[in-house]
């Protein structure tokens, strides 16, 4: 407990980032900056783009109350607004094709690098039933269910936590141990997560994806384009937020080209492939907005599935 204590001390002062890396034997520095965001969205942004009732909580009784003094104070950098709406338009478009995929009878979720994620604690009622796994980084994971516990937020029992390591440790018997049924149809979601990990550990994580997500399943997950592909402007935002998480001892390794990692994922075996830009994420959810919301250039969305 005294490690997690100091851990959690640490990551409350960190850097901004994107979410998903992390340091040996320590939580994700990451992870309380993207909920802070997520948190701040509840607050700043009318209409919200995604309901998020527990976001705020999930912060612990002090930063919420910090971030309830003044929300506007935390988001006032010059890319904050551009991250904050990334960062619902990317949990909306996962829970989005998770929606579409459960009314074709799918019952498995798994989420991947799920840091402080809400989904599994704001689940919508009525929907039918729904196993959840939420796989992460062993110390991210146990700060996690200790600021559950603060927060008094339940843990239904529909919902299993999968310790694991995404670049050394084996996904598939981490999670056929967890109970994950392979033969049904499982939709995943991968947020925050494949700028930290190397192209290889991305590679092995899909294709096994591929392997058991089954009819209607599937995978919604973000990635940055590759650095040759932005304008001057935004190869300036691009340098400077991969310096802040790599101060934060959490660098970017990989990015893509839109139309090779579309073919890739064909090569896999997925048949749908959908890529969701920037300018689609805009038009779906921030299009006639009075506050001028709207995500930056530089990240997308994409589902691949069947």
């Amino acid at each position: 407990m005294p490690a997690r204590r100091t851990s959690y001390i640490r990551i409350d002062v960190a850097p901004a980032g994107l979410g998903g890396g992390m340091i040996p034997a320590e939580p994700s520095r990451t992870a309380l900056r993207v909920a802070m965001r997520r948190a701040a969205h509840q607050l700043l942004d009318r209409p919200p783009v995604l309901e998020d009732p527990v976001a705020i909580r999930m912060l612990g009784p002090r930063l919420e109350a910090q971030l309830r003094a003044d929300s506007a104070r935390s988001e006032n950098g010059r890319f904050d607004s551009y991250l904050r709406a990334f960062l619902a338009a990317r949990s909306r478009f996962a829970e989005e094709h998770l929606a579409e995929a459960r009314r074709a009878g799918v019952e498995q979720y798994v989420i991947l690098g799920a840091g402080l994620d809400t989904f599994a604690y704001r689940q919508p009622a009525g929907d039918g039933p729904l196993a959840i796994w939420e796989v992460d980084y062993p110390a991210t994971q146990a700060w996690k269910r200790e600021l559950l516990a603060i927060a008094g937020i339940p843990i239904q029992s529909n919902v299993h936590f999968v310790p694991v390591d995404f670049e050394h440790d084996a996904l598939p018997g981490a999670l056929a141990a967890a109970g994950l049924d392979r033969t049904a149809g499982t939709v995943f979601s991968w947020l925050g997560v494949t700028p930290y990990l190397t192209r290889e550990a991305i590679d092995a994580t899909l294709r096994y994806i591929a392997s058991v997500a089954g009819r209607s399943g599937g995978v919604a997950f973000d990635y940055a384009l590759e650095r040759s592909r932005l304008s001057w402007l935004q190869r300036r935002a691009f340098d400077y937020m991969a310096s802040r998480v790599a101060a934060a001892g959490e660098p970017w390794r990989t990015a893509f080209d839109p139309a090779a990692l579309a073919r890739d994922l064909q090569a896999m075996g997925f048949t749908v492939v959908e890529d969701a830009t920037p300018d689609l994420l805009n038009a779906r959810y921030f299009s006639g907005r009075a506050d001028g919301l709207r995500v930056g250039g530089m990240g997308h969305m994409m589902w691949a599935g069947f």
